[in-house]
């Protein structure tokens, strides 16, 4: 098992690793941390490691055939999301829908170059006690 201070790691299969590298560097704060591109890439962001593998990676060739991606995401946390949005906007991205308000915060999903979902989420403000 994973020592609890050695990074947690997402796998997103991409079509395009230096898309994706990109998309994640450029918009949403990620590090390139390693560049095997066109078969694989990782970035970082605190302590997220986001592995891109692409169709030549061996992470890509061990997902079954005519497996669908799901509907997991990556969850990053913002401290305005109406600023990230128009950020985001600015830079010619677009958003699957609206953002959606919750008890916990409010949300609101892109997807990355191939298709993966990320999440932008402002928790709900707590008031104060005292």
């Amino acid at each position: 098992m994973t020592a609890p201070d050695q990074f947690a790691s997402v796998r997103y299969l991409v079509d395009d690793v230096a898309a994706a590298v990109d998309f994640y560097t450029t918009h949403l704060g990620f590090t390139l941390r390693l560049d095997a591109a066109p078969a694989f890439a990782d970035v970082v962001r605190g302590p997220l490691r986001l592995l891109l593998s692409g169709p030549a990676s061996s992470g890509a060739r061990a997902t079954p055939d005519g497996t669908a991606a799901g509907r997991n995401r990556i969850h990053l946390v913002v401290d305005d999301l109406d600023a990230e949005i128009d950020r985001l906007r600015g830079a010619g991205l677009s958003f699957l829908g609206d953002a959606i308000s919750g008890p916990g915060g409010r949300q609101i999903l892109l997807t990355d170059p191939a298709g993966n979902l990320v999440e932008l989420f402002q928790p709900a403000r707590t008031p104060a006690t005292t």
